[in-house]
């Protein structure tokens, strides 16, 4: 098992996107995000290309950190980016976790696609992809990053919550949008409804998931820190005791968050399947600190201690 790498080793293909990106923020008097998108169109046509060759998590970190730029013009708090050591953390499990050769992989609200990218990456060439988002403009930025990182990934521009006419997959990853979910109508559909008032959107989210995968799949979500304290929280653990066993609670370090009340961890989930029974004992487990090298390492080998005791 590879230790994930958290350097960023071209500042030069930032440079490259940025400059490009500002320039034709100033000609067209557009959006930052608007821009940018426009970068990548010309980037893929062949019109520009950055004078050195940078490698896919170079091109996607610096993409990044554009999108982020791009995110500071114009908040929407819904949008927020995954950090980049977490989704290497999820890439690490979705690795431990998932021991096919080719597997697909659905991320369900996948914005800019930069976890999903980040999990491709680090797993490059054993998975194809699948992306949900309902904004235009972020599901473009995520298939022309898709494209530019050479990565197979079919994008779905709706609702995740609506029907999907997605076949079921291997594996899926999402940061969970979090909230109450608006149209009462399709929530109503869900065994995860609210019985009264508005549902919650990440509560269908892990519903719909699990609808979309294969009987034994395996499921990464980062869900809000007391996703097991709220007040439906009862309802949704008598669900996922029907559908699925648990594997792993993570709690994060709220270093990772500007503010501590949306602290988040990692639920791992697998699908229930006729043969595969639950883990002996489910990995609860705070990740530390992961800019600490030697913490990172000690988490690792008792992850994958578990693992093998539990999995094996």
């Amino acid at each position: 098992m590879r230790t994930a790498k958290y350097e960023f080793s071209n500042g030069k293909t930032f440079n490259f996107i940025d400059n490009h990106t500002t320039e034709i923020q100033k000609e067209q008097d557009n959006a930052y995000l608007e821009s940018l998108l426009t970068t990548t169109e010309k980037w893929l046509d062949g019109l520009i290309k950055p004078e050195e060759g940078a490698s896919k998590e170079d091109i996607r970190k610096a993409l990044q950190l554009a999108v982020l730029k791009g995110m500071k013009e114009h908040i929407q708090p819904h949008h927020q980016m995954t950090p980049d050591a977490l989704g290497l953390l999820v890439g690490y499990l979705v690795e431990l976790f998932v021991k096919k050769e080719q597997a697909v992989i659905l991320d369900p609200a996948v914005g800019t696609g930069n976890l999903l990218l980040t999990v491709m990456n680090y797993l490059d060439g054993r998975m194809t992809g699948a992306g949900v988002e309902l904004d235009d403009l972020l599901v473009r930025l995520a298939s022309n990053a898709g494209n530019l990182v050479e990565q197979p990934i079919t994008f779905y521009l709706q609702d995740a919550l609506q029907p999907l006419l997605i076949d079921p997959v291997d594996v899926v990853v999402s940061d969970l949008p979090v909230g109450y979910y608006p149209d009462d109508e399709t929530a109503a559909t869900y065994e995860l409804k609210a019985d009264e008032g508005m549902s919650y959107a990440h509560h269908l989210f892990i519903e719909q998931s699990l609808k979309h995968t294969a009987d034994g799949g395996y499921l990464f979500f980062i869900v809000p820190k007391a996703l097991f304290e709220s007040e439906h929280a009862s309802q949704l653990h008598s669900f996922l005791k029907k559908h699925a066993h648990i594997q792993s609670v993570m709690e994060l370090p709220e270093s990772l968050f500007k503010n501590s009340a949306h602290a988040k961890g990692i639920l791992v989930l697998q699908k229930k399947q006729e043969g595969i029974k639950a883990p002996k004992e489910v990995l609860l487990a705070r990740v530390p600190n992961m800019s600490k090298p030697e913490s990172m390492s000690k988490f690792f080998s008792q992850v994958t201690s578990w693992f093998k005791e539990n999995k094996e």
